[in-house]
């Protein structure tokens, strides 16, 4: 009897629970975490390109004559205005040339009054038959060809002025200046005619490229209803420099390539931007963002809401019964700290945001709302 008594001591206490029990889920406690319901909406989205800024006209400055540069007058690397001079050549054989010219003028202009004196005394005499009709033609074809050479010899004096005006030579446009390609005392022609660039910078143009891909995916989202694109396609670009600091004046889209380029298979997009303070200059690069798209219904989560698992992406809900369940969804792009789901959430769910390490399926939980964030995508 003493051996059976110690053996029914030494039986486990556990042994005399109600059958049925978890001793897990007796124990479970509740966990606190912080959850957001999801509501789809309209979200602006935005697309990034890396661009390249183009000076909207950037003209040669060329000397029209051939001649000794005397003078450089401007700073290289400076703004100009439109009209303002850049540089002098040496214009005295030019204005000797115009002299001439000048003077061969007046001899033919007296040529033309000898000529017409003779013409008008020539026709009271032809019509009384005192003279040959022949002479009088002559004397006619002899005024003609005087007031030919008068105005042949105008417009050697209106070339010769001109010549003369080139010698000065003067911006095309307003915008700044490149380096000086001829110094001064150099003998100027045609195989050296270039003395600078003047270079517009307001407006600037921005240059981007869209690969073959990336079109079509866009298209295929517009098709599809996931994108819906701005009205007429007027996206506003703006301009993200390379500080990451958003450029304060936004552009429109100006040019669109025809055809894709068959070396780098992409589309090159022109965009125009006003640039009155100079801050851009031609070729540099700067990001390019597009707006006014809209995605439809689109939802959207934290960043740190969506986790990687071996089977993908997948995110904590609360069920009905308030306990959490692992949710299997497809992830698209990001806006900021937030995730496009495209598949996997619905209106109403309840997304943990925060306090998801300590979970299970099936772990109760106690839903706060997320600091700071209410609905999806605020």
């Amino acid at each position: 009897m003493r051996y059976l008594l110690i053996i029914l001591a030494l039986l486990p206490v556990s042994g005399c629970r109600p059958q049925g029990t978890n001793p897990a889920e007796g124990a479970a406690k509740p966990v606190e975490v912080t959850a957001l319901t999801v509501a789809a909406r309209d979200v602006p989205v935005s697309y990034e390109f890396v661009a390249q800024t183009q000076s909207s006209r950037q003209v040669n400055v060329q000397a029209r004559v051939s001649g000794f540069l005397e003078k450089r007058v401007y700073t290289e690397g400076s703004m100009v205005r439109q009209g303002q001079v850049l540089f002098l050549m040496d214009d005295k054989p030019f204005k000797v040339q115009l002299d001439a010219q000048v003077a061969a003028l007046a001899r033919q202009q007296a040529g033309l009054e000898v000529a017409r004196a003779d013409f008008e005394r020539t026709k009271p005499l032809a019509a009384e038959n005192a003279l040959a009709q022949k002479d009088l033609d002559a004397a006619n074809g002899q005024y003609l060809a005087s007031a030919a050479a008068v105005e042949e010899a105008k417009a050697r004096v209106e070339t010769a002025r001109l010549n003369l005006s080139y010698c000065t030579i003067l911006s095309p446009v307003s915008g700044i200046t490149g380096a000086a390609q001829q110094q001064e005392g150099t003998y100027v022609s045609p195989q050296n005619s270039l003395l600078t660039t003047v270079a517009v910078l307001s407006p600037m143009w921005v240059n981007f490229s869209i690969s073959e891909n990336e079109m079509q995916a866009f298209r295929e989202q517009i098709a599809r209803g996931g994108v819906r694109p701005p009205k007429d396609g007027s996206y506003v670009v703006e301009i993200l420099l390379v500080d990451g600091s958003l450029f304060p004046h936004k552009g429109r889209i100006t040019f669109a390539s025809p055809s894709f380029n068959v070396q780098t298979g992409t589309f090159m997009i022109r965009a125009s931007v006003d640039n009155p303070d100079g801050v851009l200059r031609p070729n540099a690069y700067v990001r390019a963002r597009l707006t006014g798209a809209v995605r439809p219904g689109a939802i959207l989560v934290p960043q740190r809401a969506v986790q990687q698992g071996s089977e993908g992406h997948f995110v904590w809900v609360v069920d009905r019964d308030g306990k959490a369940r692992p949710r299997p969804v497809e992830v698209d792009k990001w806006k900021g700290n937030d995730w496009f789901v495209s598949e996997g959430l619905h209106e109403g769910d309840q997304v943990i945001v925060d306090g998801s390490l300590a979970l299970h399926a099936g772990t109760p939980v106690v839903a706060k709302p997320s600091a700071g964030t209410g609905k999806a995508g605020e």
